[in-house]
C-alpha cells in the first residue's frame, strides 16, 4: 500500500532514487510514470528559478498554495493524489451535510479535500505558527471561511501548553528532551473541541507519535456514534515518548473500530488483521459506509478520476 513515508520526500540526496521510485509505481503515474517524473523535475526547476509560493490545480474545484520544502503538499504535485488510499476514502465517503476533524492538518491538504471538494465542514488543527499561516493561506484560496475553522494549537489528554518543534514540516512533533529548538503551544482536548463544534464523522490524526494522549482526551468522541471512521498515523514514533501504539489499537477496536484497507478503484474495503507502519482507516458501523462508499461520485484529480 502506498502512503506517506517521509523519507521519500527528503531533499537529502540519499533519498532521491525512493523518492523517483515512489512517484514512478504510485497509482496514478503507474501506466505512465514518466509524467510524475516529469512533474518532479518540472516542480524542482519551477520551485528553485522562482521561490514563492505557487498556486497548483489540485481537484476540479480546490487549489493549493505549494513552496519549496513544503515535502507533504509537493508530493501530490507529483502523484495527485500523494496518500492515495487514505484520500481516496475521504473523498467516497464524506458528503456535504458532514462534519471532519483534521488533526495535524499541516498546510491543509485534507481539509481542503474535505470542504473545498466534497463541501463538509472541517475544524483543522495545527500548532505550528508558521504552517498554520500556509494552512490559513489555503482556506483563504480556496474560500473555506465559512466551512472551516481552523485552530492554531495541539491537542492531548488535558488543557495545557506543550512544547513542539518547528523546523520538521511535516514531521514537527511534541517536543522531547532531545529537541533543542521548540515553542510553547496551546493544547486542548479533543472532547472539548467537538462539544464547542460538532461531532465529526471521520477523523484524520497526524500526530507524529502524540496519538495516545489525543485519544486519551477523546472518550466522549470516541463513544459517539456519529464518528463512523478514523484515518490515523501509527509508524512507531510514539515510542519517543514512552507510548506503545498496540494498545491505541486495542482502544479503537473497543470502541467497535477495525482496520480495513480502501480499494478505490472499486470502491470497496477489506478488513486488515492489524495496524499497518504508516496510515491505517479504522472503521465501524460497514454497512452504513459501503452503501456511502458505492454511491459516491468520481472525483477529478488532475486529468484522472478517484
Amino acid at each position: 500500500m502506498l502512503r506517506k513515508n517521509p523519507t521519500y520526500f527528503s531533499s537529502n540526496s540519499t533519498y532521491m532514487l525512493n523518492t523517483l521510485r515512489f512517484i514512478a509505481s504510485h497509482p496514478f503515474n503507474r501506466n505512465h510514470p514518466w509524467k510524475g517524473l516529469f512533474r518532479f523535475l518540472k516542480w524542482q526547476f519551477k520551485s528553485r528559478l522562482f521561490n514563492k509560493p505557487h498556486r497548483y490545480s489540485f481537484t476540479e474545484k480546490t487549489s493549493l498554495l505549494i513552496s519549496r520544502g513544503m515535502t507533504g503538499a509537493t508530493g501530490n504535485i507529483y502523484c495527485g493524489l500523494l496518500e492515495y488510499e487514505d484520500m481516496a476514502f475521504l473523498l467516497h465517503f464524506l458528503r456535504p451535510e458532514d462534519y471532519f476533524f483534521d488533526i495535524g492538518a499541516n498546510v491543509g491538504v485534507y481539509t481542503i479535500l474535505a470542504s473545498g471538494e466534497i463541501g463538509a465542514s472541517s475544524v483543522c488543527i495545527e500548532p505550528v505558527p508558521s504552517t498554520f499561516n500556509h494552512l490559513s493561506q489555503n482556506i483563504k484560496l480556496n474560500e473555506l471561511k465559512g466551512r472551516v475553522n481552523a485552530l492554531n494549537m495541539g491537542l492531548g489528554d488535558t488543557k495545557g501548553m506543550l512544547r513542539f518543534t518547528s523546523t520538521y514540516d511535516t514531521v514537527n512533533h511534541v517536543a522531547t528532551a532531545q529537541d533543542k529548538n521548540f515553542i510553547e503551544v496551546k493544547v486542548e482536548t479533543l472532547d472539548a473541541l467537538t462539544e464547542q463544534f460538532f461531532l465529526p464523522a471521520l477523523i484524520k490524526i497526524d500526530v507524529e507519535g502524540y496519538e495516545t494522549p489525543v485519544l486519551q482526551g477523546a472518550q466522549k468522541t470516541l463513544e459517539s456514534r456519529e464518528l463512523k471512521a478514523i484515518i490515523i498515523e501509527l509508524n512507531g514514533t510514539g515510542k519517543r515518548y514512552g507510548y506503545d501504539e498496540y494498545q491505541i489499537h486495542q482502544l479503537l477496536l473497543s470502541h467497535g473500530f477495525k482496520p480495513h484497507q480502501y480499494h478505490p478503484e472499486k470502491q470497496s474495503i477489506t478488513p486488515l488483521d492489524t495496524y499497518t507502519s504508516l496510515n491505517t482507516i479504522y472503521l465501524r458501523d460497514l454497512k452504513f459506509i459501503e452503501q456511502r462508499l458505492q454511491t459516491s461520485r468520481r472525483v477529478r484529480i488532475g486529468k484522472q478520476y478517484v
